[in-house]
């Protein structure tokens, strides 16, 4: 892992307006990935206008200064190269990988949106990509089993008035109340080069990328103005359980958590990691064995980490419960594994596997100049070095058995999770509708 990491290279520069950009040269295939972060996501966003970070990843598609509608789109996709963006809690980021030689072309696309978006945004492009966005709500979060489950774990995890309380989806009451001055507020005070870090990976020549970089980027000017965002500290335990049931017409009960852990960065945030992956990765792990494989309790047993920096990172627990098997024996297995993993740890040959999971992992988002691109702009982003992406997974593979345990005794309690149940609507239900019970946030674990 060493040796691959140290086969990678980067070199980080910053123009006269803010712009931080990493170059990483790759000649094994003829295309190269442009990847620009913003440091800007939903917890950037106020009351009343959530959601306006994901709109505007939209609003960024929709024509610039000298791009017109979906052009951003046609011209990538005629060139032979794929585009797409995402928005997080933490960021919103704007990616294409294309053939070698059409690098300048993406180049000159994201500079055309970063420095002339607000020429072309106008109340019909709002309208439109917000009827997108409720219609992605509805289809992504409303409309399916356990679409707002995540939300629901979120909502509860992070108290009311917390940064990180809402989805980047946002609300619908907000996206209908969001204007076109809303809109151009947020850009002036977010889409900046001051803002952004842009990385190009690949078949390129640095000088000359770096020329056109300063080129297109370099007269754009910077922003000044942007709020510092709220506070998303909080107690390493929430206290006492949160729960929150749900009667709802899904494929089956299930039983979900949220465990606040370590902020990513932290040493014990990769441990928490390691421990998860034993407790809930793949067929092989002690939540599957017991729950699915032994007791067939049930059909899905998984737990993840979400690694946030500006607030706690979460580790979400999601059972899906078999046949007629009770939430409350799911439930008791659960910590039962929980309590067995806190007091033992894992053993050498689970750390060792759980190791080489994170490591395959790491190994295929650094293997494409898409993955590669995007790690170095999470870790100049978030941790001010992009060169920390190339030693991410020796960091993991320094983790000792008692870290892991450690964290797993400290953090995966009873009294640190928000806890949401799915139940099926009883069978004389009047109107069918969907009801649900929560306990209050003093509630007692059941």
């Amino acid at each position: 892992m060493a040796g691959l990491a140290e086969t990678f290279t980067a070199t980080e520069h910053r123009l006269a307006n803010g712009l931080r950009v990493v170059l990483s040269e790759d000649h094994i295939d003829p295309v190269a990935a442009v990847c620009l972060w913003y440091d800007v996501g939903s917890r950037h966003e106020q009351p009343g206008r959530t959601g306006l970070a994901h709109l505007f990843e939209h609003l960024m598609f929709q024509g610039s200064a000298n791009v017109h509608g979906n052009q951003h789109f046609e011209f990538v996709q005629s060139a032979g190269g794929s585009l797409n963006g995402t928005t997080s809690f933490e960021r919103t980021n704007y990616f294409e990988t294309m053939p070698a030689h059409q690098v300048e072309l993406a180049l000159w696309l994201e500079a055309d949106r970063m420095g002339g978006l607000l020429e072309a945004l106008t109340q019909e492009s709002l309208d439109n990509q917000r009827d997108v966005v409720k219609n992605e709500r509805r289809q992504r979060y409303d409309n399916v089993p356990y679409g707002t489950a995540w939300e629901r774990l979120v909502a509860m995890a992070f108290p009311a008035g917390h940064p990180y309380h809402h989805m980047p989806i946002g609300s619908m009451a907000d996206l209908d109340a969001t204007t076109l001055e809303d809109c151009r507020e947020f850009f002036r005070t977010y889409y900046a080069p001051n803002n952004a870090v842009l990385a190009v990976v690949g078949d390129i020549d640095p000088a000359q990328t770096l020329a056109w970089v300063e080129k297109y980027f370099g007269t754009i000017p910077a922003h000044d103005g942007k709020p510092v965002p709220a506070d998303g500290t909080l107690p390493p335990v929430i206290g006492s359980e949160v729960r929150e049931t749900v009667y709802e017409d899904v494929p089956s009960r299930s039983l979900m958590a949220a465990y606040r852990l370590p902020v990513d960065g932290a040493r014990e945030a990769d441990a928490a990691d390691l421990a998860l992956t034993v407790l809930g990765e793949g067929e092989s792990s002690r939540l599957n064995t017991r729950l699915v494989r032994r007791d067939e309790l049930a059909v899905y047993a998984g737990f993840g980490i979400m690694r946030l920096v500006g607030a706690p990172s979460v580790a979400l627990l999601d059972v899906k419960a078999s046949g007629d098997a009770e939430v409350e024996a799911v439930d008791a297995a659960v910590n039962e594994e929980l309590a067995r993993f806190a007091a033992e740890g894992p053993t050498p040959a689970e750390l060792e596997r759980a190791q080489a999971q994170i490591e395959r992992g790491w190994l295929d988002r650094m293997a494409t100049v898409g993955g590669r691109a995007d790690e170095l702009c999470r870790y100049a982003t978030l941790f001010g070095d992009a060169s920390l992406a190339f030693s991410a997974l020796d960091r993991v593979l320094d983790i000792t058995g008692e870290e892991v345990r450690a964290v797993a005794a400290e953090r995966l309690l009873p009294e640190n999770r928000a806890v949401l149940v799915y139940e099926l609507p009883a069978e004389d239900s009047d109107d069918g509708s969907d009801t649900t019970d929560t306990d209050d946030a003093e509630g007692q674990a059941a």
